[in-house]
């Protein structure tokens, strides 16, 4: 399973964010390789075509596709150089495949800035310059804590900013489900389902993967024994309203190991 570090300076939102993403949790006995750590985070990537397929097949299970979170100890200048919990703070990242900044660009008397003001463009260059001295580089994707902004404040800072960037009121919980799936947008990664009576489940595969290392993604067999994978596109599979109704239209195909998966294929492996 990929996983997302969530980093910032103190009192930015972080936690908020990381507690309002949980809440969405997905129960950890279907992810029984899942470490039970208070700062981890399995959340679901919301996607309705895997209800639309369960819906279909009658099934018994429906697992979306998941993503770990992992709530990272806030980040303070000199942090590459052992401040605060600066070591900590750099092994736990380099754990991570991506990073989410919190960015703080709301004013709260009650809440006081770690450099006694809000300046998100500082605060930017501040975790940067940490993250390039930890010797840090992965793909990032701004949040933007917009709880309270003044808009003018917003679209002086957004046309500035130097990678992708979400908004998001972690207090509300507006914008959730658009930064998980930009989150898994930024791990380029996509789905593809299995589906039958049992169970309907997303699976995750990284964008151009085989059809043998989408399927390692089920169980390594799929991909070490892997003889062909009859593959259907799920709006198809939808139309045809059952698989034995999408064989007959001529609409599910036999695919060999040279098959590159595409997001939302229907496949079932065979070995």
């Amino acid at each position: 399973m990929l996983s997302i570090g969530i980093v910032g300076l103190p009192n930015v939102g972080k936690s908020t964010l990381f507690n309002a993403l949980t809440k969405k949790g997905v129960p950890a006995e279907n992810y029984p390789f899942c470490t039970i750590d208070p700062s981890v985070g399995i959340v679901p990537v919301p996607d309705d075509r895997l209800f639309k397929l369960s819906t279909m097949s009658k099934s018994e299970k429906t697992i979306p596709a998941v993503v770990e979170f992992v709530d990272i100890a806030g980040l303070v200048k000199g942090a590459s150089e052992g401040a605060g919990l600066g070591n900590k703070f750099l092994s736990h990242i380099r754990e991570v495949d991506a990073i989410i900044e919190v960015v703080r660009i709301f004013e709260d008397p009650n809440i006081i800035h770690v450099h006694a003001e809000v300046d998100p463009l500082f605060d930017i260059e501040v975790i940067n310059f940490e993250l390039a001295q930890g010797g840090i580089k992965k793909p990032t994707l701004y949040v933007l804590n917009t709880s309270e902004v003044a808009e003018k404040i917003k679209k002086d800072f957004i046309s500035k900013l130097p990678s992708p960037y979400i908004e998001v009121d972690p207090i509300f919980g507006t914008g959730l489900d658009n930064l998980i799936k930009a989150s898994y947008d930024l791990l380029n990664l996509i789905t593809f389902f299995t589906t039958g009576k049992d169970e309907s489940r997303a699976w995750t595969t990284v964008r151009g993967a085989t059809a043998p290392i989408a399927g390692k993604s089920i169980h390594t067999d799929f991909r070490d024994k892997f003889i062909r994978a009859e593959v259907v596109a799920y709006d198809k599979l939808i139309e045809a309203g059952s698989f034995v109704k999408a064989k007959e239209k001529g609409w599910v195909r036999t695919e060999g190991k040279d098959y590159i998966v595409k997001d939302g294929d229907v496949i079932e492996f065979l070995i």
